[in-house]
This record gives structure tokens, sequence and C-alpha cells, in this order.
């Protein structure tokens, strides 16, 4: 049986903080652990995962200087043309087969125009298909759509976001994947929770935004926190009434500020639960670093989360009530789940998802091949 030829894939994602970044890495990482591929990965030279040392499961082939504000953006957006040109020689002597946009970004245009000139095929991973409440900027999801119409194919990471691709015409006659986030790993395992002997700790971590259910969790615990209850509000966000009313309940903290990339492993592991009160969700990275973390989980059953959590023994989904999440709250503190056992391996599901795409990647070739004439390779 003749193997599978060897397989070009260029992952890039050019933002500076967030998940984005991180997907990126590890998803080139798990492509690079197959058979018959080889993953070139392109990151910002500003994103913090790189600015803080972070130990790495695969070099940056391609790393790209993009730019620290809103006029470094439009310097960048002035002097375009010539860094395309620079861009596409880059990119050609990498000589990749296809690419892929981890997480879509304001930039990805000039790297969707390089690939068409190189005759190289692109997908888009799609993280949300709609814009979240106070999420992102204006024109975030009018460049995603440009981009996604550009591409060769798409990979959405819930049923719930591929759905959504469908409705919006923007699937058409594109190949759509269907996958899901794998776990985040931040530093070493921590302890098992409650290890600490003390009560139950609760941590709400991520964008404090209004469709991250701020509301519902000061509604849920001013109605009466469960004994012992310890509750972390951490994350950055516009001040607002619902996080006044949080920090005046005893035993509830709020910090407001940028947690940054190092932090996030210390902070997780002092929390015995995470609660995510979202009132939307297309899927989340911080419940991705609770499963990898072994964490319980204390989550409303929307959007993409009920996937998300499907096959987690450790997580109690409610429904996106104030009553509800308060019993959900309390039940873990009174009884929380078994422990799920810790994988051998904590990057094996991001080999797993890898191993999918790679099948969708191939297909995704083989029909460009003969309708894409590469130039300048």
């Amino acid at each position: 049986m003749t193997a599978a030829p060897l397989l070009r894939v260029l992952v890039w994602q050019w933002g500076r903080f967030g998940a984005g970044p991180r997907v990126g890495a590890e998803l080139a990482a798990g492509l690079n652990a197959l058979d018959g591929c080889e993953a070139l990965l392109s990151l910002s030279t500003g994103a913090e995962i790189m600015r803080a040392g972070q130990p790495w499961r695969a070099g940056v082939a391609l790393p790209v200087a993009t730019y620290r504000n809103r006029i470094g953006f439009a310097l960048r957006m002035i002097g375009r043309v010539l860094r395309q040109s620079r861009l596409r020689r880059r990119v050609a002597a990498l000589r990749p087969d296809v690419a892929i946009c981890a997480m879509p970004g304001p930039l990805d245009g000039e790297m969707a125009s390089v690939l068409r000139a190189l005759g190289v095929p692109f997908l888009v991973m799609v993280h949300d298909a709609d814009r979240h409440p106070g999420d992102g900027f204006a024109l975030q999801m009018v460049l995603q759509r440009r981009l996604i119409r550009r591409s060769s194919g798409l990979v959405a990471l819930s049923a719930h976001v591929a759905a959504r691709l469908e409705q919006q015409k923007l699937v058409r006659n594109r190949p759509l994947l269907i996958s899901s986030l794998p776990p985040f790993v931040f530093g070493s395992r921590p302890p098992a929770p409650l290890s600490h002997g003390g009560g139950m700790r609760l941590l709400f971590f991520g964008r404090l935004l209004p469709y991250k259910g701020l509301d519902l969790l000061a509604d849920a615990l001013e109605r009466g926190m469960p004994d012992g209850l310890s509750v972390r509000i951490v994350g950055q966000g516009p001040d607002c009434p619902e996080l006044d009313r949080l920090a005046a309940l005893p035993g509830v903290s709020v910090e407001n500020r940028w947690v940054p990339e190092d932090e996030i492993g210390t902070l997780i592991a002092w929390a015995d639960a995470l609660v995510l009160p979202y009132r939307e969700a297309s899927q989340s990275g911080v419940a991705a670093a609770a499963i990898a973390a072994r964490r319980w989980v204390v989550s409303t059953r929307v959007g993409g989360l009920a996937e998300q959590f499907r096959d987690e023994p450790m997580a109690i989904l409610c429904e996106p009530e104030a009553g509800a999440l308060r019993a959900a709250i309390a039940q873990m503190v009174r009884k929380p789940p078994a422990l799920a056992a810790a994988p051998e391996d904590p990057y094996a599901a991001w080999g797993r998802t890898a191993a999918v795409l790679l099948e969708g990647i191939r297909r995704v070739v083989s029909m460009k091949r003969e309708a894409v004439v590469p130039t300048g390779r």
C-alpha cells in the first residue's frame, strides 16, 4: 500500500492576546505528531504566549510583526501592498500545500490574498458565527464572513456554530468539518480539587462582558450563598452594576484586570470548580482549560456548551435562570460529581482533533489540486 504523500500545512493565527495563538500552536503541534503531515506555524511576534516564554510543542516557522495599537494598525494598512509582497515571498519559501486560519482576526485578508496568489487553498476554523454583545470590534463579523467566502473549506468548533453557518448561507459548496475545542493545558497538572482542606472555591474567569451572565450569577448568589463557599470573579471588562453587586456579597471578590498567560494555570489551580453562567456561547476556552485541569464546572446549557460538556462527568449543567444556577452551585457544594481519571497524555485530545481534521484537509487539497494552478512556488 502506497503511503500518502507528505502534506505541508501552514497554520496561522496573528492575534496577540487570548486563546487564538494557543489554538494555533496546539493545532500545529497536533498535526506535526501525525504521520504524513508537516505543520508550519505562523504567529504574531507580539503574541503574549511568545513573550511569556511558554514551552512549545511546535516551533514558529513564520513569525509576523502585526501591530500594538490603532495607530500601528492604520500604518500597517497604509503599507499593505508592500507587506503582502514580502509576505508572499516568505510563504512561498515554506511551500505549503494548504493553510488553516486557527481563529479569524482583522489581518487575515492579507494572508488570504497571498495564499490565493500562490494557489494555496485554505480553511477557516470558525469559533463564533455571531458576534457576542460587547465582544470584539464592530467589523469583526464582516471581516470573518469575507474571509469565509474566500476560503476553500470551513471547520466549525461545534454543531451549534455549523448550523448557524448554514443558516447564514456561508457554507455553500465548501467542505464543512465539525470539530470541538480540545482541553487547554496551562502549566503542570494542579492538585485535585478540595485538596487544600477548606471550603469549596468557585471561580468565574474570563472577559467580563454582558453575554457571560454576570447578572445571572449575581442574582443566584444574592439568593443565598452556600456555607463555606468562596467565589472569585477574575477577568477584564467594563465596570457595571453586576460587578458592584457581586463585590458587595460576603465571600465574593472581584478582580477586574487582564490575566497574563503565565498566571492562568495558577488561577485555575486555586479553584475547585469554575462557573460559566453564560447567556449565550459557541464554546468556551475557559471550559477547555477547566477540563484539562480536572476542575468541576457549573455551566448554563446554552449554545455549544452542552456539546462541549457532553462527555464530561465533572460538569453540572443547568438552564440560564438564576434559580437553576443557584441550585446547581448548591449541588456542587453539597455533593460534587466524582473526580474523572486524569489522562495519561494531556495533549492527546489535540492529536485526535488534528487526525480528524487531517482527513478533511486532504479532501480539500484533492478537490483543489486540479482547479488551482500554483504560481510563484
